[in-house]
């Protein structure tokens, strides 16, 4: 008797975890698990609407024939490689000094570095665009100061609006990997820093072989992030080059392009769906070598 309540009392638990969870379900089911099957149903056809028509790995051979999206996977993987490094690097140096009690105004210094990520997008791109004008500030700090001789085209030359986006991008999302490397850094236990110390090691020594290794969980958390983030890179370069990926394409990234290819130029959803599949190979094998490289050895 007792056996068969506790079953009831089972099933009832069971069936009330089941209904609490069931819009949560439904939610991902509709917003997640069904735009990926259909994405890449989408990668087998070619055309749109009703002119759609099998194409099977058509949409993968044009991948490899198509010159605008050589030139975004470049400029992705050259993002990636240049921008992610920088921000990492950056982001733990700015929360080892900030990690200082006795520095004055530090309250003031951390909400500085981390507003950036919480400000409006549209706000920021005007305000970098406005910046790095021919005729904007920086441009005529750099000739008061004598280290240029004509305007830097910031927007028009092709090498200075990749400088500028990885600028974006760092300015944009340094504070945001900073506060996890500060929390971080708040629990390592002082004693360590202390014995070591005692012990007559270097500051530069204690931050190398101390800090960095106790922070590993946390810079392969921010390392990944940062590079998935990095390779379906958007909102800078298309508030930046109003969408066109420009000068001639420098700028451009896979994102960006899939964008252009499904609402601004003439609609071709399935190789648009088929581009979105690089990028998740590319996120999902730089995560594993990530994961691979920062396994313990031991």
């Amino acid at each position: 008797m007792a056996a068969g309540k506790t079953g009831g009392l089972k099933r009832y638990y069971d069936l009330n975890g089941w209904l609490f969870i069931a819009p949560s379900l439904l939610l991902i089911a509709i917003f997640l698990v069904y735009p990926i099957l259909r994405s890449l149903y989408l990668s087998f056809f070619s055309g749109k609407g009703m002119m759609m028509k099998f194409a099977g790995f058509g949409n993968v051979a044009r991948l490899w024939n198509d010159p605008v999206f050589l030139q975004a996977l470049k400029n992705t993987v050259t993002f990636f490689i240049v921008q992610v490094p920088i921000m990492i690097t950056l982001a733990l140096l700015l929360a080892a000094v900030l990690n200082n009690d006795k520095l004055k105004f530090i309250g003031f210094f951390r909400t500085a570095i981390f507003l950036p990520c919480v400000a409006s997008l549209v706000a920021y791109s005007v305000l970098f665009k406005s910046m790095f004008s021919v005729d904007g500030v920086v441009n005529s700090g750099l000739l008061a100061v004598g280290l240029i001789a004509t305007p830097i085209g910031w927007l028009t030359e092709p090498f200075w609006a990749k400088v500028l986006v990885i600028l974006a991008i760092t300015w944009r999302w340094t504070g945001y990997n900073m506060i996890f490397y500060l929390a971080a850094l708040q629990n390592i236990d002082k004693s360590i820093y202390e014995a070591a110390r005692i012990d007559g090691v270097p500051a530069w020594a204690r931050f190398v072989y101390i800090t960095v290794p106790m922070l590993k969980p946390v810079i392969l958390f921010t390392t990944i992030i940062s590079t998935i983030g990095t390779i379906q890179l958007f909102d800078e370069v298309y508030n930046l080059t109003e969408g066109r990926g420009g000068p001639a394409n420098a700028t451009i990234t896979l994102s960006l392009y899939i964008y252009n290819l499904t609402f601004r130029f003439m609609p071709s959803f399935g190789y648009a769906a088929t581009i979105s599949y690089v990028i998740v190979i590319m996120v999902a094998l730089l995560s594993f070598l990530q994961f691979y490289a920062a396994r313990d050895r031991s």
